[in-house]
């Protein structure tokens, strides 16, 4: 189960549950829609996975089964490391 991450990892954007700009990737590294497409133009910075639209947990659901508190923050900032 996703652990809906509260915060871009980059900006530290706020990223309720409830988003539509969360992305992630498959290990569920967490950016905010403008620094995922303009800053790490798609690409996970951490595992070089897809970004991808975090999905939407139903209200029920999340009752049930809460989002994450823990906040993730790369303060040496969030792009991607070139290959040299």
């Amino acid at each position: 189960m996703l652990s809906l991450r509260p915060n871009c990892e980059c900006c530290n954007r706020d990223l309720p549950p409830d988003s539509d700009h969360a992305m992630i990737c498959t290990f569920e590294c967490t950016f905010c829609a403008g620094c995922a497409e303009m800053k790490l133009g798609g690409t996970c910075p951490n595992c070089g996975g897809e970004l991808v639209r975090r999905p939407v947990r139903p209200v029920a659901m999340l009752k049930k089964y809460p989002a994450s508190t823990e906040r993730v923050l790369k303060p040496e900032g969030c792009a991607p490391e070139r290959a040299v």
